[in-house]
């Protein structure tokens, strides 16, 4: 069977394609059927001279939506999507769909997601989920080809010792159990038996959060490394997603233009090295004068943008009534466009005071918050790897420097606003250090013996980190939300379909 993909290597030919109408366009001597097969769009264009009545009648009988099977000679033409489209010989109706709920006007997200079984089938969310596809594969690869070995944490746990407030828990045959919150610990015990290994699956986390960063289950992609130190650690980290970017970038230039995303960020990305500092140079920076100034400035920047794109708005609405309908098609488009910006720049313009505030005022200890990850990021093009953070705002298994007063610890913020994506640390590999934090948490112990004795029996140096898949989707594919980059999100009060 012939997919829309393949079409480039069929030019001239006669081809069948199996898929659903997307869309479509009448007029008395011709049908515009846009088809969609799962593995792309085309234009397949059915001419009453060319099939017969029969079949010109059953085109025009089609809704979106509907699946069919449509025969047809193979046309290059650049003006068609993907460069190709089919003149239609020959077509069979497989089933006239019902009147489809999700149609080319605007819909609200609750809507969408009430129909996220549907919504999936739209061009962005489609473009979305295969570029989530080849991170997952670009992941696969970067570590297979470095001599990592993946294996599996097990998702039921019955330790609760990172705090029961944030972990779902469940019955276990009258014993409690909880979904897991990272594989990390076990990765641990995976890599002092393999050497290198990584995990990849869900996980959990209960917070009653709402932000647009957040999901109650998720996939992290956890490297752990035996004989890795901070520094290794770090290079690792931006080596692979380094891998992922330029592998997108080459495997998904059609999906990331669906999805209008600047490809200029994510190639700098790929070719330039990150930028590091400790966490205490990343306080500095937050709480400077150029940072202050550059909020002045987006604020001063962001006003004016609202204003001019407003006048736009009206002068193109004056236009609407008496423009041609090819006209009114681009004057419809540019107000959507239009109206999105609005919403953004209004967000904005609501959130600078507080991240001006927010800023001043942050004290060195605190953890960053998502406006402070936003604020920091303004000021790079490149991910932000931040090293050395104070121990009370790490857990316990993070290994020390020399003052014992800094974990050494490491977050990847991305830039555009898009907040951490990776997280790691070298891990505590003394077990009489372990020990006494087990302690000192008020953790326990009986609970951490099998971890503990992965410090008994040839404890070495070892390091590793946690990707959290979703957000690295939304930065990508420049989404705002991570709720579209998972096929069907869980979060607080989203439990269906």
């Amino acid at each position: 069977m012939i997919t829309i993909k393949q079409l480039k290597d069929h030019k001239d030919e006669n081809v069948t394609l199996k898929g659903w109408i997307y869309n479509i366009r009448n007029s008395k001597a011709l049908h515009f059927l846009e088809l969609r097969d799962g593995s792309g769009l085309c234009q397949c264009v059915v001419s009453l001279d060319e099939v017969g009545e029969d079949i010109f009648e059953a085109a025009g009988s089609l809704k979106q939506e509907s699946s069919v099977e449509i025969s047809g000679n193979v046309i290059e033409d650049e003006r068609s999507i993907g460069g190709y489209e089919v003149h239609v010989t020959d077509l069979k109706v497989v089933q006239i769909a019902e009147n489809y709920p999700i149609t080319p006007k605007e819909h609200g997200v609750e809507f969408l997601m009430e129909n996220r079984h549907l919504w999936l089938r739209s061009q962005r969310q489609w473009a979305a989920m295969r570029v989530r596809n080849q991170i997952i594969f670009a992941i696969h690869t970067f570590f297979q080809n470095r001599g990592f070995v993946q294996m599996d944490s097990p998702i039921f746990t019955g330790n609760a010792a990172e705090g029961s407030t944030t972990l779902f828990e469940t019955d276990y045959f009258d014993e409690k159990a909880y979904l897991a919150q990272t594989g990390q610990l076990y990765g641990e015990a995976m890599a002092m038996a393999h050497g290198l290994i990584y995990t990849f699956g869900p996980t959990f986390r209960a917070e009653k959060s709402k932000t647009r960063r957040h999901l109650t289950e998720f996939w992290m992609i956890e490297p752990e490394m035996a004989y890795y130190d901070l520094g290794m650690n770090m290079d690792l980290a931006e080596d692979m997603l380094k891998a992922i970017v330029a592998d997108v970038l080459e495997k998904n230039r059609t999906e990331l233009e669906i999805l209008e995303r600047d490809t200029s960020s994510l190639e700098k990305v790929a070719e330039k090295p990150f930028e590091r500092m400790t966490y205490s140079e990343a306080v500095e920076k937050l709480k400077s004068d150029e940072t202050a100034a550059l909020l002045d400035e987006m604020e001063k920047s962001r006003k004016q943008e609202l204003s001019d794109i407003k006048k736009e708005r009206e002068e193109i609405k004056k236009e609407h009534g008496s423009a041609k309908k090819w006209r009114k098609a681009q004057i419809d488009q540019r107000i959507k466009e239009i109206s999105a910006r609005i919403d953004q720049i209004e967000e904005d313009l609501r959130n600078i005071p507080s991240w001006k505030t927010s800023a001043r005022n942050f004290e060195w200890g605190n953890d960053f918050g998502g406006s402070d990850e936003t604020v920091l990021m303004m000021q790079f093009d490149v991910p932000l790897i931040v090293t050395h953070w104070p121990v009370e705002i790490k857990a316990f298994y993070m290994k020390r420097d020399e003052t014992d007063e800094l974990a050494l610890g490491m977050d990847i913020l991305a830039p555009e606003g898009y907040g951490e994506i990776v997280g790691g640390s070298q891990r505590e590999d003394d077990l009489e250090t372990l020990e006494r934090r087990i302690e000192e948490e008020g953790l326990d112990k009986n609970v951490f013996e099998w971890y503990l004795d992965l410090r008994r029996y040839g404890s070495v140096p070892h390091s590793g980190y946690g990707l959290g898949l979703e957000r690295t989707v939304a930065w990508i594919c420049g989404l705002s939300h991570v709720r579209e980059t998972i096929p069907f999100p869980r979060m607080m009060g989203r439990l269906r379909p």
